[in-house]
């Protein structure tokens, strides 16, 4: 008993030290709230024009802010779909053999019917020891979240949440409105700011709210600037970080621009198709997590395939898991509907040829 109750205790600890950065944001931006609507506009600003307006503002740019941020930090990452994960029968049989040659043969029979893509750095199936699945494409285990994560980006500490397909927009959006919001309070505050140097506001305390209010919105709105401007690159290229560090690799080998669909169908993969939800924080990325279109013009052997518009043969028989014969539902997401199938094939190509000398495949768990 003794070793889980301080395993529960470690966890308790842990799980206490991993919201402090979400308190501590709170407890800036409930401040920031505090010395702009108080100290500055009901105390500070005169004109009632000018402090109407300042405060209308204001609140739409909290608003928003608040609320991508909440989305962030309290929606669950989505974990892969159950036809992922080994069976009880797989997971024995695959513990149960010493051979590599035979475990292979048991990943390339579960992987075979499933839209899986991407390879380990050597070739192998991406297989998760802990989580028992084969990782669907772009997803990654976090070790802090202890699961696999759909189209995992990072883990990040100020929301205390796996940032990935299913908050990857609210995170977007995070970033530009708390820029936004930042830029507001600098942009408004530096004339009351320059006041404050040149004796123009009382001695009261509002002063100091002024002053180190405009320190702060001036500091975060330099170092949001950076991180936004970085991942709107990424949503670009249709990258997350950790395959802006290292690229997918396919049966051809890795290719940094595997995902890449072009900027309108990449931004689209994100946002969705409806403009009017672009810039709010709910939910419209398409797809499902699992599976996602490539750029590659030539598609992997092993897995099975059917013209399009058809389901895979299992599919019709009943058994097994139904997924699309492509890598990405249509039924789901239109990313393809204004250009050519990445299936469609463009002739001889170098990279279509890279990697092929090495199709072995091992066991290789990858985080």
């Amino acid at each position: 008993m003794a070793p889980s109750g301080s395993g529960g205790l470690r966890r308790r600890c842990q799980t206490v030290i991993y919201w402090i950065p979400v308190v501590f944001i709170s407890i800036i931006v409930g401040w920031s709230y505090y010395a702009y609507v108080l100290q500055l506009c009901v105390e500070s600003i005169e004109d009632i024009g000018e402090k109407i307006v300042y405060l209308l503002a204001y609140h739409f740019f909290f608003f928003m802010f608040v609320w991508a941020y909440w989305q962030t930090v309290f929606t669950k990452p989505v974990t892969p779909l159950k036809e992922f994960h080994l069976s009880h029968a797989d997971r024995e049989a695959l513990e149960r053999e010493d051979r590599t040659e035979s475990q292979q043969e048991i990943l390339r029979r579960i992987a075979k019917d499933l839209p899986v893509y991407t390879r380990t750095m050597s070739g192998a199936i991406r297989y998760c020891d802990r989580c028992h699945l084969v990782k669907p494409d772009r997803c990654h285990h976090c070790s802090v979240c202890d699961k696999c994560i759909l189209k995992m980006d990072h883990h990040c500490p100020w929301v205390n949440n796996c940032v990935g397909f299913s908050n990857y927009k609210f995170f977007m959006l995070f970033l530009a409105y708390s820029l936004l919001y930042c830029l507001f309070v600098a942009a408004t505050d530096v004339q009351y700011f320059i006041k404050f140097w040149t004796s123009g506001l009382p001695d009261t305390q509002a002063k100091f709210h002024i002053m180190f209010l405009f320190f702060a919105a001036s500091m975060f709105s330099v170092s949001l600037s950076s991180l936004f401007a970085y991942h709107c690159w990424l949503v670009c290229k249709n990258r997350s970080t950790l395959e802006a560090f290292r690229a997918p690799s396919f049966r051809h080998g890795a290719d940094k621009n595997g995902f890449s669909l072009g900027f309108t169908k990449n931004f689209r993969q994100v946002f969705g198709d409806e403009k009017k939800f672009w810039p709010l924080p709910i939910f419209s990325s398409l797809g499902d997590g699992c599976s996602f279109p490539t750029c590659l013009v030539t598609q992997d052997p092993e897995q099975s395939h059917t013209p399009t518009g058809h389901t895979l043969a299992n599919e019709s028989a009943g058994e097994g898991p139904q997924f699309p014969a492509k890598p990405l539902r249509e039924s789901q997401s239109r990313l393809l509907a204004a250009g050519h199938s990445w299936t469609e094939s463009n002739g001889a190509d170098d990279k279509d040829t890279k990697g092929t000398s090495n199709p072995a495949m091992t066991i290789e768990n990858e985080t």
